[in-house]
C-alpha cells in the first residue's frame, strides 16, 4: 500500500511535474547561417574561437541574435576526415582556458584555417562590448599560413646584427612592422595569416622582446653561430648577407654545374618508412626539405653561397605530394621527410608506378632493400620476348629485366608454377610480376619446355603459338610458317595422294589408302600422331605399307615397334605375308641381341613393353626413324617405368597404335600423345588443370570441345560403320542370370559384411583405402560367376547361374557356330573348362600363362571340332584376328566398355562373312547392373573426345563420309 505524504507528493511533483526546459529552436532556414568567430579570452586574454548561428537580412547582414553551438555537434553529421578536424579544432578553443600555447595549438589551428566547411571568419572588438553581437564583429580573411622565417646576418665593424623576416604571400617581410594577433596570427588588415610552426611562434617572441634585432659582439659571433645558428640551419633559412654568391669560376672548380641531380632516400623507422627528398648540388647534399643554405670554400679560403634552385626543389616537392594523399597532411610539419606506413610503401601497387615515375623524371631512388623484412626489387619488371624458328622448335628468347637485373628463365617458371607474382633474383630480391603478364608466361610455359636459355614449344603445337603470342613477338620467319601450317592443315586439298608401295603385296582397301596418305602427310611436316581406327579395320596393314613408303623418303630406314608380347607374331607373321621384302628382327627371349648395332641390318624391329623396359640402356642408344608403339593404351601412365622408357628412345618421329585411345578417363590421352606429338598438350600439369579435371570431374563441354580441335589433326579414325559398310550386322544384347536362392544368400551376406566394414572404418575416421574398396567388389563379381570362386564352398556352395545359362547357351550355339568366351577370372575359365569337359565340348585355352599361343590360336582357327576359344580378357582381348567365330560371350563385365569391344573386336573385323552375336551375362541387382550405367558414362566421354568423324578436314580429304 502506497502511503500519501506531503513529502513524497513533494518529491512527484519535482521529478514528473517539473517545468519544461526552453526547446532549442533553430533559426528559421534560408535566413541563418553558421559563423566562425575568433576573440580574446576575457580574463586570460588568450585565443578564443567559437562556433555560431546567426539570422540574416534580406541583403545578407548579421542580425542578432547569435547563437552559440557546439562544434562537437556537427561531428555526427559528416564523415568527411578534413570536416572533423575542423570543427574539433574550434571545440578545442572554444572551451580551452589554460594558458601557454604548445605543437598540438598549432595542430589545430592549421586544420581551423584550412576551413574546408567554407565558413565565414570573423574577429570579436571586446571594446565595443564584452558580449558577442553583431556590432563587436568584424569580417576577417584567411591567408596562406607563414611556414618560412629567415634570419638575415649582417657584418658590420665590431659586431654582427640579425634580425628576422617572416615570408608571407612569397615576399620576405621584416618582423619589425609586422602586427601580431591573438598570439598565433600576423594581421594585416583584414587577414589573418598563421604562423604554422611552433619553432616560428618561439622566434618570433624571442625577437619580439628583443626589439626585433640581436647586436652580436665580433668576438662572441663564432660560438653564436655555433650553438645557435648552425643548429638553427636545418629549421631556418639563415643568410648571410656578408658571403657573396659563388661566381661561375668557383662553382666549376666544386663540379656544381647545370641541373642540380634530384634523389629519394628511403629510411627504416620501424613501423614506418621516411621518405626524404634531396638535392645534389656538386658534391653538397640537402635535404629539399630543410631550409639549410650552401656555403663551400673556393681554392684560395674564400667563403662563397651556393644558391639553392628554389623552383626546382618546388616543383620537386609538388610532384611528390601528387603521389599519396598523406604527403598533403604532412607537408606543413617540420620535419625534413615524409612518411608512410611500411606495409603501404611496401605495397607493389604504389611503389611500382611511383618510383618509375621518379626514374623517368630523373630522380634516383636509395634505400628501399635497407629497409627491415622487404627483399622486394624497386624495379617495374621490362619485358621483351621474340620467337624465332629452329629446325624442330619454335624458340622464344625471353628477356625479362627488374632494374638492371634480368629474371633467370628457369626462376620465371617457379614463379609461374607456383602462381606467385615473385620472381627471385640473382641478387635475392624478389621482382613483381603483374597480374596480366603472370597469366601470359603462364599459357607460355605451358605450351612449351625450357631448354638452356630458350623457352622452345614443339611446332606441332603452331595452333597455340598462333594463340598466345602476340604478333609483334614473332619475327618474320615464324610468321610465314605459322601461316604457312594454317594454310597447309585446313585445307581439304593438303593430304596429297601417294602410290601404295610396289612392294606390298596386298590390296589396299580405300580408308586404307587413306591413312597411308594421312600418315605421309604428318610425315612431311616431323608431326607424329595417332591411328586410332576401330578393331579389325587393318591398322597394321597401314603402318607396314607406309614403313615401305618411308625407303623412299630417307636414307636409313629403321623402325621399331613395340607391342604387347602377345602380339608380336600377329606383326612378323603380317609382316612377312604383305611385306616380305622387310627384314625383321624380334628382339624377344634369351637369345636376344645385346648390341644395338644389329639393328642396322633391320628395316622393322620387334620387341614389346616389357623387353624394352629391361634392354632400355642398349635401346635409348639407337636413333630409330620410327617408334610405333602399338596398343598405346599401355603407356598411358606417364608414371610408369614403362611410359618413361619410350619417351627415352630416339627417333625422328613417333606414332601410336590403338583402338581405343580413350579406355578410363581424358588423362589417358596424355601420355599417349606426349609420346607421339611431344609438346602437343603442353605440360602435365597444364593438361590436367585445364582439360583432365574439368572433363572429367565437371563434365565441362567447352574444354572437351577445345581437346578435340587441338588433337583432332593428329587422331585420324574410323568406324567400323563408316568405313566398312561390307561387315555383316553386329547384334549387341545382354542376357540377364537372375540367381538362385543360395547364391543370393551368399551374395547379400557379404555385400552386407562389406557395407558393415566400410561404414565402421568411417566411423571410426580410419582411412578406407581404393584397395579395399576395389578388393571388395572384386569378391561381389566373383559371386556373380560362382561363389566357389571365393574357394569356401562350405560356406557359399557351388551353386551358379551364370554357368548353368552358359552351357546351355553353348549346347545349343555349338552345333553351328564357333565360339569365343571370355572372362576377366582365369578360376572361372577354369570351372568352365571342366564344365566342358562334361559335356564333352572341345575347347581351346588362352591366358596370359600360355606358352604356345600361335599353336592355341591356330587350333581354334583350323579344327573344325573345336568350337569353343576360352580366354581370359586381358591375354586375348588384344591383336587376334578370330573371324572363324561368330558369337561372343562376355561372363562377367568390366567397368571400361573399349576392353569388351576389343575383345568383340576379335571376330568382328575385316574378313567376317557371318553376323556377329556378342552376348553379356548380368546378375540383376547386383554391382554388375552398376557397372553397365559406368559403361555408358565412359562411352560418352569417348565419344565427346575422339570423335569417329575426326575433323572436316579429314572428311574432305580422304573421303570419309557420315
Amino acid at each position: 500500500m502506497f502511503q500519501v505524504t506531503q513529502d513524497k507528493i513533494h518529491y512527484l511533483q519535482e521529478q514528473l511535474l517539473a517545468p519544461q526546459a526552453q526547446a532549442d529552436i533553430p533559426l528559421p532556414a534560408g535566413i541563418a547561417q553558421k559563423i566562425v568567430v575568433l576573440r580574446q579570452h576575457k580574463y586570460y586574454r588568450h585565443l578564443v574561437a567559437e562556433l555560431y548561428e546567426v539570422a540574416t537580412t534580406q541583403s545578407g547582414k548579421l542580425k542578432n541574435p547569435l547563437r552559440l553551438l557546439n562544434p562537437l555537434d556537427e561531428l555526427w553529421k559528416t564523415e568527411n576526415v578534413q570536416y572533423a578536424k575542423f570543427f574539433t579544432a574550434i571545440s578545442r578553443f572554444q572551451n580551452q582556458i589554460k594558458e601557454g600555447r604548445s605543437e598540438a595549438d598549432i595542430e589545430a589551428l592549421r586544420a581551423l584555417v584550412k576551413n574546408p566547411a567554407g565558413l565565414p571568419f570573423y574577429s570579436h572588438n571586446g571594446t565595443v562590448s564584452e558580449n558577442v553581437i553583431v556590432g563587436s564583429l568584424q569580417p576577417v580573411k584567411m591567408g596562406e599560413m607563414i611556414h618560412q622565417l629567415k634570419l638575415m646576418v649582417e657584418r658590420s665593424e665590431g659586431f654582427y646584427t640579425v634580425y628576422a623576416h617572416l615570408v608571407i604571400n612569397g615576399r620576405a617581410v621584416e618582423l619589425s612592422g609586422l602586427v601580431t594577433k591573438y598570439d598565433y596570427f600576423i594581421s594585416n588588415e583584414e587577414w589573418l595569416y598563421l604562423i604554422a610552426g611552433f619553432h616560428l611562434l618561439k622566434l618570433v617572441d624571442f625577437f619580439r622582446k628583443h626589439q626585433y634585432r640581436l647586436m652580436i659582439a665580433k668576438s662572441d659571433f663564432a660560438s653564436f653561430q655555433q650553438k645557435l645558428l648552425a643548429p638553427l640551419e636545418e629549421k631556418i633559412h639563415i643568410n648571410y648577407s656578408f658571403v657573396k654568391a659563388g661566381t661561375p669560376q668557383q662553382l666549376k672548380e666544386q663540379g656544381i654545374r647545370g641541373q642540380a641531380e634530384k634523389m629519394v632516400f628511403l629510411s627504416d623507422a620501424e613501423f614506418h618508412v621516411n621518405i626524404t627528398p634531396v638535392m645534389r648540388y656538386g658534391d653538397v647534399e640537402i635535404e629539399v626539405r630543410s631550409k639549410k643554405q650552401i656555403y663551400l670554400q673556393d681554392s684560395k679560403g674564400n667563403t662563397f653561397q651556393v644558391r639553392r634552385n628554389e623552383r626546382a626543389e618546388d616543383e620537386f616537392i609538388g610532384m611528390l605530394l601528387q603521389q599519396h594523399p598523406d604527403f598533403a597532411e604532412q607537408v606543413d610539419n617540420e620535419f625534413t621527410y615524409f612518411y608512410l606506413p611500411k606495409a603501404g610503401l611496401l605495397s607493389e601497387e604504389w611503389f611500382l608506378p611511383v618510383f618509375d615515375s621518379w626514374r623517368e623524371a630523373g630522380i634516383q631512388v636509395y634505400g628501399f632493400n635497407d629497409i627491415k623484412n622487404n627483399r622486394l626489387n624497386a624495379h617495374k619488371v621490362k619485358i621483351q620476348i621474340v620467337v624465332t624458328s629452329g629446325q624442330n622448335w619454335f624458340n622464344t628468347s625471353m628477356d625479362v629485366r627488374f632494374g638492371k637485373k634480368k629474371a633467370a628463365l628457369k626462376q620465371l617458371h617457379k614463379a609461374v608454377r607456383n602462381k606467385s607474382r615473385y620472381v627471385e633474383l640473382d641478387d635475392g630480391t624478389l621482382g613483381v610480376l603483374p597480374e596480366e603478364w603472370l597469366a601470359k608466361l603462364d599459357e607460355y610455359f605451358s605450351i612449351g619446355e625450357i631448354i638452356d636459355d630458350l623457352l622452345s614449344t614443339p611446332k606441332i603445337n603452331f595452333a597455340s603459338v598462333s594463340q598466345v603470342y602476340e604478333d609483334a613477338m614473332l619475327d618474320e620467319t615464324v610468321k610465314e610458317e605459322l601461316a604457312h601450317y594454317e594454310r597447309e592443315f585446313s585445307s581439304p586439298d593438303a593430304i596429297r595422294e601417294i602410290p601404295v608401295p610396289h612392294e606390298l603385296q596386298a590390296t589396299l582397301r580405300h580408308y586404307q589408302w587413306q591413312g597411308l596418305n594421312w600418315l605421309n602427310f604428318l610425315d612431311e611436316f616431323s608431326f607424329g600422331g595417332c591411328l586410332s581406327d576401330d578393331m579389325g579395320l587393318g591398322k597394321s596393314v597401314q603402318i607396314i605399307a607406309f614403313i615401305l613408303s618411308q625407303r623412299h623418303k630417307v636414307a636409313t630406314n629403321n623402325n621399331l615397334i613395340v607391342a604387347p608380347t602377345s602380339l608380336l607374331f600377329n606383326w612378323r607373321d603380317e609382316i612377312e605375308k604383305w611385306a616380305p621384302s622387310i627384314r625383321v628382327y624380334t628382339h624377344h627371349g634369351t637369345s636376344r641381341t645385346t648390341d644395338e648395332r644389329v639393328f642396322h641390318d633391320y628395316e622393322v624391329v620387334l620387341t614389346s613393353y616389357g623387353m624394352l623396359l629391361s634392354d632400355n640402356a642398349m635401346f635409348r642408344r639407337f636413333r630409330f626413324n620410327y617408334v610405333f608403339a602399338d596398343e598405346s593404351q599401355n603407356i598411358k601412365n606417364t608414371n610408369s617405368q614403362r611410359y618413361k622408357a619410350m619417351r627415352l628412345l630416339q627417333s625422328r618421329n613417333r606414332v601410336v597404335i590403338t583402338g581405343t585411345p580413350v579406355e578410363n578417363n581424358t588423362f589417358d590421352l596424355y601420355g599417349q600423345l606426349s609420346f607421339a606429338c611431344p609438346g602437343l598438350l603442353g605440360s602435365k600439369q597444364f593438361f590436367r588443370d585445364v582439360y583432365a579435371i574439368p572433363i572429367d570431374r565437371f563434365k565441362d563441354s567447352r574444354r572437351a570441345k577445345e581437346l578435340q580441335q587441338k588433337i583432332h589433326p593428329f587422331i585420324l579414325r574410323r568406324t567400323k560403320q563408316q568405313v566398312a559398310t561390307e561387315l555383316p550386322d553386329k547384334t549387341e544384347m545382354l542376357l540377364y542370370c537372375p540367381m538362385g536362392e543360395e547364391q543370393r544368400k551368399a551374395y547379400d551376406a557379404y555385400e552386407k559384411e562389406l557395407r558393415d566394414y566400410l561404414e565402421g572404418e568411417r566411423n571410426e575416421e580410419q582411412h578406407v583405402t581404393t584397395m579395399h574398396v576395389l578388393k571388395g567388389i572384386t569378391r561381389l563379381r566373383q559371386i556373380c560367376d560362382a561363389p566357389a570362386l571365393l574357394g569356401e564352398d562350405a560356406v557359399h556352395g557351388n551353386a551358379s547361374v551364370k554357368m548353368e545359362m552358359l552351357m546351355e547357351q553353348l549346347m545349343e550355339k555349338t552345333v553351328n557356330h564357333k565360339v569365343l568366351v571370355f572372362s576377366q577370372f582365369v578360376s572361372m575359365l577354369s570351372l568352365i573348362e571342366k564344365e566342358l569337359g562334361k559335356r564333352h565340348l572341345k575347347y581351346a585355352l588362352l591366358t596370359g600363362s600360355t606358352l604356345n599361343r600361335e599353336a592355341v590360336v591356330n587350333d581354334f582357327k583350323n579344327k573344325e571340332d573345336t568350337r569353343v576359344f576360352l580366354l581370359s580378357l586381358k591375354a586375348g582381348g588384344t591383336g587376334l584376328n578370330l573371324t572363324e567365330a561368330d558369337y561372343v560371350y562376355l561372363v562377367d563385365p568390366w567397368w571400361n566398355p573399349a576392353v569388351e569391344n576389343q575383345a568383340i573386336d576379335r571376330c568382328y573385323r575385316i574378313g567376317q562373312q557371318k553376323n556377329v552375336v556378342a552376348v553379356r551375362l548380368i546378375c540383376p541387382d547386383t554391382v554388375e547392373e552398376k557397372m553397365m550405367k559406368l559403361q555408358a558414362a565412359k562411352k560418352e566421354l569417348v565419344q565427346d573426345l575422339i570423335q569417329s568423324d575426326v575433323v572436316a578436314l579429314l572428311q574432305m580429304a580422304l573421303g570419309i563420309s557420315h
